[in-house]
């Protein structure tokens, strides 16, 4: 079965490229050249879309709370973002409104299928866990099969990128997660050197998990290198 993914995108030139592509994978592609026609598009299937990639700047609705609208509705489908270079703050505000990546303007072919491949590998590898597993930390219940989380036996909402951050973190208590294996580990190697990425999925994995993110508790930042995990039962 051919996994599909939606495309929004105003600059037609950039779309065809992108669609083209995508198609020429083995992908089955939904197309729209604006925010509105792209939720629509997604509502009418929107149990069959794997991967969607969606254009920031946007008429009728912008890509920003296009994204923001999929993840009210379903955590599990991949967003990502196409950039221009001047677009910084709104790579940010996308990352925190729940994208999983960007591709910044302008792409090869090999970029854009490896960032497309290595979302859609995550999404796809979050449906197909095996065995069971349940991690516990403080609070914290983590089912890694049913990609599930509850603090005090309430379920916090989080999308796969956050759950494979905190399992990784989880699985590794107490230690400190240079960010650049925290980049590799959840974006693969082809999810290039930018660990701002990194930084802005722990900001917002604290706003969901910590009672108090700018003073967290249980996410920590170890200054020059990374994150670590500290499991309070264990303190």
């Amino acid at each position: 079965m051919k996994r599909k993914i939606l495309v929004a995108e105003d600059e037609l030139s950039i779309r065809e490229f992108v669609v083209i592509n995508l198609e020429h994978n083995g992908f089955e592609v939904l197309q729209a050249g604006d925010g509105l026609e792209a939720w629509n598009a997604y509502l009418s299937q929107e149990e069959d879309i794997d991967l969607a990639l969606l254009d920031i700047m946007m008429p009728e609705m912008d890509g920003l709370e296009l994204c923001r609208r999929i993840r009210e509705r379903n955590r599990r489908t991949g967003i990502i973002f196409l950039t221009a270079r001047t677009q910084e703050m709104d790579k940010v505000k996308g990352l925190l409104s729940g994208a999983d990546d960007y591709i910044t303007k302008p792409f090869s072919p090999s970029e854009l299928m490896a960032r497309v491949e290595s979302v859609t590998r995550r999404v796809g590898h979050s449906a197909r866990a095996e065995e069971r597993s349940v991690l516990t930390s403080g609070p914290f219940r983590l089912d890694t099969r049913g990609r599930s989380l509850r603090r005090h036996n309430s379920r916090v909402e989080l999308t796969n990128i956050e759950l494979q951050m905190l399992e990784y973190l989880m699985q590794n208590s107490s230690r400190t997660l240079h960010r650049r294996d925290i980049l590799h580990k959840i974006w693969g190697e082809e999810g290039g050197s930018d660990l701002k990425i990194v930084d802005v999925n722990v900001r917002r994995l604290r706003m969901k998990i910590e009672e108090d993110p700018s003073n967290p508790q249980y996410l920590l930042t170890v200054w020059g290198l990374g994150y670590k995990w500290v499991d309070t039962d264990e303190a």
